[in-house]
């Protein structure tokens, strides 16, 4: 890749960028919270079941 190339591909890139609408801070707050609680929800419901099915197995192992 010659380095004239390369120059005109930052430039694109920057116009690109500018076209780019960026979420603001209530915005990106909000995402946040919702990522993280859905996570932990996630992270109990899988925990859960590992303790079930691991309580179970190890009973029928026995």
């Amino acid at each position: 890749m010659s380095l004239g190339k390369f120059f005109q591909f930052l430039k694109e890139v920057k116009v690109e960028l500018m076209k780019v609408t960026w979420p603001n801070r209530g915005e990106l707050i909000g995402s946040t919270v919702i990522v993280v609680v859905l996570s932990l929800i996630v992270a109990v419901y899988v925990g859960f079941l590992d303790f079930i099915l691991s309580s179970l197995f190890g009973r029928i192992i026995r």
